[in-house]
């Protein structure tokens, strides 16, 4: 089970990723791409080209953990078009898992001062 904390790394493709790649093409474009370890615990999110599907790459300690979604109707309509590789706060992905608007959602700050 993936557990969205504060401390989770989000790093997302914004370019399209060949869905037939498996874990070990995966962690190689997160490694060559990304300049990245897919190692360090963080999560790696990819789309494939329509947009119709995501692939999660994530290292747990002792192995990888692959998970996929494809939609049965639509698309991810809000997909980063950023720099080669976008960090995300931990509860925008559970947005842009749900198809919403991340970049919409701030959220509360990280780090805020504490009076």
């Amino acid at each position: 089970m993936l557990a969205l904390n504060a401390r989770l790394r989000v790093w997302v493709a914004a370019e399209p990723a060949d869905f037939r790649c498996g874990i070990d093409g995966l962690a190689r474009r997160a490694r060559q791409k990304r300049a990245q370890d897919p190692f360090s615990g963080g999560v790696f999110v990819f789309c494939n080209r329509r947009r119709t599907g995501v692939k999660l790459l994530i290292y747990d300690g002792q192995g990888f953990w692959l998970c996929q979604k494809r939609l049965s109707t639509g698309r991810f309509a809000f997909w980063p078009q950023a720099s080669p590789g976008t960090l995300l706060a931990p509860h925008a992905l559970a947005l842009l898992l749900a198809g919403g608007d991340y970049a919409a959602a701030d959220g509360i700050p990280e780090w805020r001062a504490v009076a």
